[in-house]
């Protein structure tokens, strides 16, 4: 795949951030919204695989990637107002979210939040309540600069998946957590696992397609059907063999169920 055009916005909440857009800017505004130390390269598999109909963008999150690392600003609420702050400097007046893991609890707090900016969700592998101990939380809140590579390579293993997933990918997303200071690793998981689900915040009314892994060991089963439940009219689709990271094991299926779900949106 060739490489894509990045692009810098400079967002009202005073961070930068990079991205990159493919596709036609007249068609379904589609963001893509990463997970906590990871960066927008993460859909790099998947980018590929959408119609050229859509318009697709990738975006690095404060924090993450290339964009600006600032000490604070890593609750919950504050990266759903990057997300808006993003729309409006893209000036994209709504867009279907598409959220991985934790991206896609920030995906739900933009939409019980700013529903209007939301047309449609597409959780995978989204949490429904970080309202618990995380078995990995005492190791990243002993971090500190510089991060060990082998430390952060093996954190992958925090995640296991059952579908192979190709070396280039991972050793990525080995760069994407070096890229990420000691700061964000820890300010990032304290925003996520403080925070109130977002489901507890307002209403969630836009379309959702939720995309679960069955053999999900970290969150379980169990949260894919209570976020479902919790997201009236929302459609909870079961991946068979299939681990947490959904969109690492199986970006050709996800890649059909968006366009999928995109398409009925404009039926």
């Amino acid at each position: 795949m060739s490489q894509p055009v990045v692009s810098a916005a400079e967002l009202a909440t005073g961070i930068t951030v990079p991205f990159v857009e493919q596709g036609d800017p007249r068609g379904t505004h589609v963001l893509l919204i990463h997970p906590w130390v990871e960066a927008m390269g993460c859909f790099d598999r998947l980018r590929p695989l959408l119609p050229s109909a859509l318009h697709v963008i990738a975006v690095d999150q404060r924090g993450h990637g290339n964009a600006s690392k600032p000490p604070e600003g890593y609750s919950l609420g504050s990266l759903a107002a990057d997300v808006v702050a993003f729309l409006d400097a893209l000036d994209l007046p709504s867009a279907v979210l598409v959220g991985s893991s934790s991206g896609g609890y920030v995906a739900q707090q933009v939409a019980a939040t700013a529903g209007d900016r939301v047309a449609g969700l597409v959780l995978l592998g989204a949490p429904h309540n970080l309202h618990r101990h995380m078995p990995f939380e005492a190791e990243v809140n002993r971090l500190t600069d510089p991060l060990d590579p082998a430390w952060v390579a093996d954190s992958l293993t925090w995640f296991p998946g059952l579908q192979n997933v190709p070396d280039w990918f991972l050793a990525d997303r080995v760069r994407d957590g070096l890229a990420a200071p000691a700061h964000v690793w820890r300010n990032g998981l304290q925003g996520l696992v403080e925070a109130k689900p977002p489901t507890e915040s307002g209403a969630i009314t836009a379309p959702t397609l939720i995309l679960w892994g069955e053999c999900d060991d970290l969150l379980g089963r169990a949260q894919g059907a209570a976020l479902a439940a919790a997201i009236p009219g929302s459609r909870l689709v079961i991946y068979g063999q299939t681990g947490h990271l959904v969109l690492w094991e199986r970006p050709e299926r996800v890649a059909s169920d968006i366009a999928r779900f995109v398409s009925d949106l404009k039926a």
